[in-house]
């Protein structure tokens, strides 16, 4: 069955908040500025206002992606689209942090419906292998777009308006989702489905948030044995949830899943990409503005033409794997991305712009077929009964790799930096151990030294982090061409047509 003119539309309205969901990530950070002026919070708070959304995201996603199996699929976008608009206005206008903070976890949490009931209902949407893969490229640049644009977006904002003003734009687009989605999309539930079983809810809860609130806290402080306790908690609750998810009939999350071929391999390619993609670019976006000197909307503008890149990449991509084989276009994308991460090790000092945005572009066309194809063999390798938990489990491969790549390679950076960074002498020794801590402790210092010290403080502190940055590169260079020629060897024996047998759904009779 193709899709008509009504899934084409309504494709549009799912592209919509996928969008404002990727802009709500990276937009706050702009305006962490303004409402620290006007709110005042302190140090803790300001830390929970900026990851809370995040590790609402990550913890809830395997559960709203089930629940949306069974509750309906349509139903669950519009109460989290309903949920998440509210949430926005009320953190537009918070008056504390405390009300910023419980605003910004309720957006977490209606973010986690929006993400896997969107790719879920495209699945259902669209039957065609060429119109699916073909909307999902679609879904995947809006995505990927809007984690770049976004500080641009919220450099214009903030420019003319409040900082409450990143928050109110998702409200007419929730307004329009709620308008359109009763007639441009269909409604899918498992109508076989059993209960949702709370105690896997709470386990799962109890597994992630504890494993992503580690993995961000060891990237901000470095290793600790409070951030150790709580990775080895989530671990172990996560190991309780895995053998209750064995003994159920009905599964929260059937891990029967991870034995087809191209559903296990697409996620642990995906898990791969963004922690690669989210580690390197963490440095390449500090880069920009702490080593280059460009202001955040001047760093946003530079990013723009990786946005490019990846809505090229991933539009072509479907016309490509029907061509030739997926795993092919796959595998020779991430060669090609692992050549323009390549290209970050060339960057010295502030004069390495250049390299950093064409290897950006370059890496961000490669890896544009990389979450198309990935994502697209997830949906359609499993039963339409699982396509909300398999779309849940995608998800939260790339949340789980971008909190992983944050750490591990923010780590290692951090720990080249203080290797290399060599402080002048005569510098005293409190702005000594601020530059020797971090870039950004460099640039802190300087501003109290004298004129030409500064300047010495801040060519090593530049060297440094940019040896970091090349150290990092190098690594993730490696890694993505490893897991290419890899994915290539796992994938060559599925059919592009079927992807996998099919799971038999487990029932209670």
């Amino acid at each position: 069955m193709r899709a008509g003119r009504r899934e084409w539309w309504g494709l549009a309205v799912l592209a919509l908040p996928t969008l404002l969901l990727s802009l709500d990530m990276s937009v706050l950070h702009l305006a962490v500025p303004h409402l620290a002026a006007d709110l005042r919070p302190s140090g803790t708070e300001l830390l929970w206002i900026i990851d809370i959304y995040g590790f609402m995201i990550a913890g809830f996603l395997v559960t709203m992606g089930t629940l949306g199996d069974r509750l309906g699929r349509r139903k669950l976008l519009m109460i989290g689209g309903a949920a998440f608009g509210l949430a926005s206005i009320a953190a537009a206008f918070a008056t504390s942090p405390e009300m910023l903070i419980a605003a910004r976890a309720v957006l977490g949490i209606a973010g986690a419906t929006l993400m896997p009931s969107t790719l879920a209902l495209i699945s259902n949407m669209f039957q065609d292998a060429k119109q699916r893969g073909t909307a999902i490229a679609v879904w995947m640049s809006c995505f990927m777009g809007g984690m770049v644009i976004g500080p641009v977006v919220g450099g214009v904002l903030l420019e003319h308006f409040q900082w409450g003003s990143v928050f109110l734009m998702a409200v007419p687009v929730m307004v329009l989702l709620l308008a359109t989605a009763p007639k441009l999309l269909p409604e899918y539930r498992d109508t076989a489905a059993g209960r949702l079983d709370l105690a896997s809810v709470v386990l799962s809860l109890g597994a992630i948030l504890p494993f992503v609130y580690a993995l961000k806290e060891t990237a901000k402080d470095g290793v600790s044995v409070l951030n150790v306790i709580v990775l080895v908690v989530g671990v172990a609750v996560g190991v309780v949830f895995v053998r209750r998810q064995r003994g159920l009939a009905d599964p929260m999350l059937d891990l029967r899943l991870f034995r087809v071929r191209a559903f296990s391999a697409a996620v642990s390619i995906t898990l791969v990409g963004a922690l690669t993609m989210g580690g390197v670019f963490l440095l390449v976006s500090q880069y920009l503005q702490m080593v280059a000197g460009l202001s955040a909307v001047e760093a946003g503008l530079w990013l723009v033409p990786q946005a490019g890149a990846v809505v090229v990449g991933s539009m072509i991509a479907p016309r490509l794997a029907r061509r030739w084989r997926p795993e092919f276009v796959l595998g020779f994308g991430m060669l090609i991305a692992a050549g323009g991460i390549a290209l970050f090790t060339q960057a010295a000092g502030a004069s390495g712009v250049a390299f950093v945005v064409v290897g950006m572009s370059i890496a961000g066309f490669g890896m544009g077929p990389q979450g198309v194809l990935c994502t697209e063999m997830v949906v359609s390798s499993v039963p339409p009964q699982r396509a909300g938990a398999a779309s849940a489990m995608s998800e939260t491969s790339a949340e789980f790799g971008i909190a992983m790549g944050i750490a591990v390679f923010g780590s290692i950076g951090t720990a080249v930096y203080r290797d290399q960074i060599s402080v002048p002498a005569d510098v005293p020794a409190e702005a000594a151990a601020l530059a020797t801590d971090s870039m950004a402790g460099a640039l802190q210092a300087s501003g109290a030294l004298p004129a030409s010290l500064a300047d010495d403080v801040l060519a090593t502190a530049r060297d440094a982090f940019s040896a970091g940055l090349h150290t990092v590169a190098g690594i993730g260079t490696v890694l993505v061409a490893v897991f290419a020629v890899a994915g290539m060897i796992a994938l060559r024996k599925t059919r592009p047509e079927t992807a996998a047998e099919p799971i038999p759904v487990l029932r209670n009779h």
